[in-house]
């Protein structure tokens, strides 16, 4: 039942499957392999309108999944993404028809590596192919030719989710009108694929990792996962932050001190590695930290040829208190984008809660998404025309 509360949510919502990719139209992947196989999940919200030029793409972060908005039956909580998502909302269902689908790659319906290979009837482990940007791009937009859309009004994500986006927006510029990309990076710098690097060690030498082929001997390398999902939180957040939920808060009243679970962060970092292991596989972890650690779309000289022929309006957002992907990171892809002559207009937001502050509801933040979406300029009477 959804909540009383929740009367601006889009309600009840049902994922839906397709295969969109066989043995006759297999996926050719950015590395050169080949999938035979490729269902993807996915939820929409809203209705498209007649002419459907009122699309709006959702692409989720590193642990998200197809179900960004309202409530499935029995579920505890809402979609990743409600606080932006439902009637009324940045992104209005009442005007919008939003697509959200699980990546290539993932876990929550989405062919990936704890998927069965097709060739061998054993779930595909390390023998699945390595990912590019790219390749989750492609899928997306096989998925939007499945629904009948021939051109998005924009494609929207937060971290890995932005990051799709801007690579959707510079290979594929003619299939959407606006971007925004949210607390994301087009370069991973040291330090961001030092972190990842750890959280994939504690997965691969957690004792029941076993090269991948967990799943076959009915183990999971849950000690490793819960202590990726761990590190990686801490990431999520910064120190004021932390700060302000727990300081230096004991988790019980009455605790000797130990090398137990002796403060409330402690209590607070278990039970997120804890409940990920519910939701998440340890070999999609892998593989989606993967792909982040290589995007540089910026890295040919030729990169936004595409882009300057058919523009895309951008909107770039960070939030000052995000230490993974800091306002660095945004600033330098409106450097590019503007040296271009693209389009682009950019906001640094106030917000104490760090990275994840794009999944929370800022009403600074939310506004401008919504003003940005809503917003249509007459680009056939600039100097970035579109055709």
């Amino acid at each position: 039942m959804i909540p009383a509360a929740e009367h601006d949510s889009v309600g009840l919502t049902t994922t839906q499957f397709v295969q969109l990719f066989d043995a006759q139209h297999p996926l050719v992947l950015a590395g050169g392999a080949q999938l035979d196989e490729v269902v993807v999940a996915y939820e929409t919200y809203g209705t498209l309108n007649a002419d459907r030029s009122n699309a709006v793409y959702i692409c989720h972060a590193l642990t998200g999944d197809a179900h960004a908005a309202g409530w499935h039956e029995g579920a505890r909580r809402p979609g990743w993404w409600d606080t932006m998502i439902g009637p009324g909302k940045a992104i209005d269902t009442n005007r919008w028809f939003v697509i959200s689908s699980n990546l290539l790659g993932g876990c929550q319906g989405t062919t990936g590596p704890s998927s069965i290979n097709p060739t061998t009837g054993e779930p595909w482990g390390l023998d699945f192919p390595l990912l590019d940007m790219a390749d989750f791009v492609t899928v997306h937009r096989a998925l939007v030719a499945h629904l009948g859309i021939d051109e998005l009004h924009a494609v929207v994500g937060g971290s890995l989710g932005g990051m799709q986006a801007l690579q959707w927006a510079i290979t594929n510029p003619d299939e959407l009108r606006n971007a925004v990309v949210i607390a994301a990076s087009s370069r991973l710098t040291a330090q961001n694929i030092a972190f990842s690097a750890v959280g994939r060690q504690a997965i691969m030498r957690d004792e029941n990792f076993s090269g991948g082929r967990f799943a076959a001997q009915q183990t999971r390398p849950d000690v490793g996962l819960s202590i990726a999902r761990m590190m990686a939180h801490i990431t999520y957040t910064s120190e004021e932050g932390f700060q302000a939920k727990f300081g230096r808060k004991p988790q019980r009243a009455n605790s000797s001190p130990g090398f137990g679970v002796d403060f409330a962060v402690e209590g607070y970092l278990q039970h997120q590695g804890e409940s990920f292991l519910a939701r998440f596989d340890a070999l999609s972890y892998l593989y989606l930290t993967r792909v982040m650690d290589y995007f540089d779309p910026f890295s040919a000289r030729d990169a936004l040829a595409g882009l300057r022929a058919v523009p895309v309006r951008f909107l770039v957002a960070s939030f000052d208190s995000d230490w993974r992907f800091s306002t660095r990171h945004s600033r330098r892809i409106v450097r590019r984008l503007a040296t271009a002559g693209l389009p682009v207009s950019f906001r640094e937001i106030r917000s104490p809660w760090g990275h994840d502050s794009f999944l929370l509801k800022i009403d600074t933040y939310l506004d401008t998404v919504r003003a940005f979406l809503q917003a249509e300029p007459d680009y056939r009477h600039t100097s970035w025309e579109r055709p």
